[in-house]
């Protein structure tokens, strides 16, 4: 019972493809998969530790003979690209020097970032980070991620949550996420707040229906405020409430335009 595998490795060789794509001989696996991880490491500390942000998701790296492909999925690819592709020049030379091969840098735009668990689980993050409430800020990106396009969203924090002397967990789930359906389009990732009381561990889960399936973004539903109450003591106190017309009830016209029409109760 219990358990839980990462929605991204059950499906990688499966629905989805896998972001290291090259072959080694024996000799130089090990090599290549530490410089792998370095390029990464490097990318994210790069465009994500630091202001300005690059929101860049997810890394791709494809090796040839001699030269090395790295694909970035970026939120924000114009912070990402820079000046006439100036910061792209340059962290291609940055990747060659960390490497010794020869790097060429792609660049790939992120549609709607409120439907990538990365963004979504360093975004809550970085809020919790500046001390905001973790359960309006688990619904709110909730809320967003729903309107976006999403069938089902799960986000749990764990930790010392509000400063509290007790480190405890805290879900919000909106729709379904069918975390067993193999075609089952599901985004995982996992962030960490690093707060004055401890660090708070985030795991987001986005459904984003079938593989293959296009995504429609549900409108956003404005909600209506109720109709204030006039209590005792409060502004109006004294004056006949008012009808649909702006004359007090009881003395509107009828539907011929007549005498006032009675309100049930009334004699």
């Amino acid at each position: 019972m219990g358990q839980k595998t990462s929605p991204i490795g059950f499906r990688t060789g499966v629905t989805l493809g896998w972001q290291s794509t090259w072959f080694a001989p024996k000799a130089n696996y090990g090599d290549f998969l530490v410089e792998d991880q370095k390029i990464r490491r490097y990318i994210d500390g790069r465009f994500n530790r630091q202001m300005p942000k690059g929101a860049v998701a997810k890394v791709e790296i494809i090796r040839t003979r001699n030269e090395v492909n790295v694909t970035m999925h970026s939120g924000r690819p114009g912070v990402v690209i820079g000046p006439r592709g100036g910061e792209v020049d340059k962290l291609r030379e940055e990747l060659e020097g960390l490497t010794g091969r020869k790097v060429t840098v792609n660049v790939i735009e992120i549609k709607e970032p409120d439907l990538s668990a990365t963004l979504v689980g360093e975004a809550i993050a970085e809020q919790l980070a500046k001390r905001a409430s973790f359960r309006r800020t688990m619904k709110q990106y909730c809320e967003s991620a729903m309107n976006a396009g999403a069938k089902g969203v799960k986000i749990t924090c764990s930790g010392r949550l509000a400063g509290s002397e007790m480190a405890r967990t805290e879900t919000q789930k909106m729709g379904s996420i069918p975390l067993h359906t193999l075609d089952a389009d599901v985004d995982y990732a996992t962030a960490t707040a690093r707060t004055t009381y401890g660090a708070i561990g985030i795991k987001v889960w986005i459904y984003r229906g079938k593989f293959g399936e296009e995504l429609v973004p549900s409108e956003h539903r404005q909600r209506r405020r109720p109709p204030r109450r006039m209590g005792p003591g409060g502004p109006g106190e004294g004056q006949p409430q008012r009808g649909a017309q702006g004359a007090p009830d009881g003395e509107r016209g009828g539907p011929a335009g007549g005498t006032g029409s009675q309100m049930p109760g009334q004699s």
